[in-house]
Order: structure tokens, then sequence, then C-alpha cells
């Protein structure tokens, strides 16, 4: 079979845009209805999307009074939509700095058993100044430190779900045996940060281990993908940078002694869609209206780990010096770089970076019609930039539906994405290995 794309349904507030949840066209139902995101990833389903994906946020943002987010927790809603959906992939985002391993490795061990094997782990070190007030620190980790106790809590929760054979459970009802001791193994792992017996409370799940995801893009965090990560989403915004990224990490992939094919890269893609350029291009000019450019200079801040930038005019060109040291800053530094890169390109004043992050925060926009969507796609497909997208439709549903209606009939037609699924779980979908259980 040639080689297919994979895409990723990222759900995110009522659409990517910002100003998306004030919409017309965006979904009437409260961002605390589980039926939103069910009838979303059904959706999806129904299209043959690899996955769907939800982050979250460990504090509440200062800009609640003009912003929605997904508020529910992640790993909650993806039990409550595996019920509801029967072959997509479900992608939850967890942290390694304010969770504790066991209960991590139980909780997406369980997810597996409960979907049949259709659960990835989104792997963060968390950054943000708020979330460490509220996991009983006076503030954040350095960007080095939440890395090195990364790459612990990643050994631990290996282990542990590896601490049972794939044989050990035995359900012999007539002998009397459950499972066999001698394939249920202690971890008795004492490090740095944590000191954990094991093993896990539960059977091994039906992957092995839950498909293992990461968005970390600075060199520090694409060593750790390297290691770890089996998919890679990440921010891009032009087919330059994302082809230089490809081929640094598939390069640092082979050097783990991992095959290439078994991490995936996919940027993120947020298009507004048209019947014509100019239509599409209409409704992201209807859309960024609805922007307030004050939420989005403190989102700005937050990026740059709450630098200042209320000194700063909407309407005067912008220089890399109007920003610190993307190697000073602590919070997502990847991200800060995408930023300052755009900067110097583009010549952009504060209001135009404004409002281009507005559209994904960092990662492509476009608008234009599906040909020219599918065009781009397959273009960073073919053209050493991408496995495959991850979709992020600026307004939720009515973009999701456009791009299921138009774009993915195009790329099917081009050969370029399923027309049914031919596995059961994310790893079939994604074209990953399990992971060898314990030895005997």
């Amino acid at each position: 079979m040639n080689r297919q794309l994979h895409l990723n349904l990222f759900i995110h507030s009522r659409g990517h845009h910002e100003a998306s949840w004030r919409h017309p066209a965006a979904s009437p139902l409260p961002l605390t209805d589980i039926r939103y995101y069910q009838d979303l990833a059904q959706r999806a389903e129904a299209a043959h999307f690899d996955s769907i994906f939800l982050a979250d946020q460990l504090a509440l943002g200062d800009d609640v009074a003009q912003a929605a987010r997904t508020w529910l927790e992640p790993i909650t809603v993806l039990a409550a939509v595996a019920a509801a959906t029967s072959r997509i992939g479900l992608i939850a985002t967890a942290s390694t700095t304010y969770t504790e391993p066991f209960n991590l490795a139980r909780q997406f061990a369980s997810l597996d058993h409960i979907s049949n094997g259709r659960v990835g782990w989104n792997i963060v070190t968390s950054w943000l100044a708020a979330a460490a007030r509220n996991y009983g620190g006076d503030g954040p980790l350095s960007h080095a430190e939440r890395y090195v106790r990364g790459e612990e809590f990643m050994s631990v929760v290996k282990a542990l779900w590896d601490s049972w054979g794939d044989d050990a459970v035995v359900d012999d009802r007539a002998g009397g045996v459950y499972a066999r001791e001698d394939r249920i193994r202690p971890i008795d792992h004492r490090g740095d940060y944590y000191q954990i017996a094991g093993p896990l409370n539960l059977p091994r799940c039906p992957q092995g281990r839950p498909v293992l995801v990461q968005a970390g893009s600075s060199d520090t965090g694409r060593r750790f993908a390297a290691r770890h990560a089996e998919a890679v989403f990440t921010a891009h915004m032009e087919k330059a940078t994302a082809q230089a990224f490809y081929a640094d990490l598939k390069q640092l992939v082979e050097a783990e002694g991992r095959p290439r094919d078994q991490a995936l890269i996919l940027p993120g893609l947020s298009p507004m869609i048209g019947s014509t350029e100019a239509e599409a291009q209409r409704l992201s000019r209807e859309l960024n209206e609805l922007a307030d450019p004050e939420v989005g200079r403190r989102r700005l801040s937050g990026r740059f780990g709450g630098y200042d930038f209320s000194h700063l005019p909407l309407d005067r060109p912008l220089s890399p010096s109007d920003f610190p040291d993307p190697e000073k800053v602590e919070a997502a530094r990847s991200r800060t770089e995408v930023i300052i890169g755009l900067v110097r390109r583009e010549k952009l004043t504060l209001r135009q970076l404004l409002a281009s992050l507005a559209g994904a925060r960092g990662h492509f926009t476009m608008a234009g019609t599906p040909e020219q969507v599918a065009d781009l796609m397959e273009d960073w497909f073919t053209g050493g930039a991408a496995d495959g997208f991850n979709i992020m439709p600026p307004i939720l549903p009515q973009m999701l539906d456009v791009f299921i209606a138009e774009v993915v009939p195009l790329l099917q037609r081009r050969g370029l994405f399923r027309t049914e699924y031919t596995g059961e779980t994310l790893r079939d979908h994604y074209g990953l290995a399990r992971p060898p259980g314990m030895r005997a």
C-alpha cells in the first residue's frame, strides 16, 4: 500500500480561532456538555480520521471574561467519548510535572481497556506559573528540570505498563486460577524524583502501552520526542521550517535506534474553507473582527512567561528586539521561536501578529477553497514536511463539516487518505508497532 497521510482532529473550545465562541455558526452547546465532544468525535469517526485530541490547562486564564475554553478534564472526557465511538483514536493531555506516575499509568491503561485499544497520551511538562500555584509550588520548574523529571517519569510509567505479562491473566474458572503471579512483577523504581514499588494494579492494556504523543519543539523537546514519541504535534507557519523540523526529528529518531516511520509528525493546520478564495478570506476577516486585541496581548504575554507587552502600540511594525530572548523563556520555548520567526520574516505590527495568532496560536492558518487546502496538504505530505496533519478547524462544528464534505473526498480520490478503517486500535491507524511485553 502507498503511504497515506494521518488526520487528527484537535478539539478546542468552539473552534481554534479565539473568537470562535462568538460566531453564530459555532455549536450552541455549553463547553461543559459531553454531547459536544461525543458529537465531534462521531463526525470525525464517520470520516475515518485516525484520532481526536484534547489539550489541557491546569489553571484558569486571566482572559476568562472574554474567552471560552475546553473546560472539562480530558481523561474523564475521553472515557465518555470512548463509549460513544468504536474506531477512532482518543488522545488526552496529562502533565508529567503535576501528576503521579502510578495514577497516570493506571488512568491511561484503564482508558485503553475501556476503548479496546484506542488511547494515546500527549506528554507535556507544564510551565504555567499559575499551574504551579495550584499544585502547591511557589513557581514553575525550569525548562531543563521539567525535562529531567519527565525522563524519569517516562521510565516509571513504561515499566508500570509492562509490569504485567500479556499472558498474565488466564481466567481459568475450572482450575481456580485467575492470574499467573510469576507474570506480574514489581518495578522497584528508586530515582531522584520517584520511589515506586509497583506493579500496576490492572492487567496490561490492549495496545501494550498507550500511543505516546508529544508536542515540544525546542532542542530538548525534540530529543525527548526522539526517545519516546510515536506521534508529534508541531506548529509551523511555513513549509520550509516544517521540512527542517521533519528532517531533524526523523534523524534524531534514527539516532535513538528507532525506525523513522515509528514517529509520525503531524503539523497543525487550521483551514478556513470557502467555495471561492474570496469567500474564505471574507469568512476569515469576519471572524478576526470578533477578536479582542487586548485578549490577544495577554495571551502573547503568557506565551513569553508573563513578559509585559502593554507598552507596544498596536500599529507599529515589530522587531525581534521587542521580545525577550527565547533561550531565557521558561515557558513553551518552541512556540516563542515560531512567533519571533514570523515577526522577523513578515515585519508585522502587533495588531497583525495578534490577528495571526488568534487563528490557531502559532499553527499554520489558511483561507482557501477545498482544492487549495488539499493541494497544500499533498504538497507538505509529499515534500517531506508532514506525515499527516493535526486538523484545527477555526469554527466547530461548521469548518469540520466543510473539511469532511469537501476536502476529505479530494484526498481520498488522490489516494492520500483511507476510505475505511483497516484496523481496530490507534496503533493500527498510525501504523505503529505494539511494544513487546515482559519476557518469560
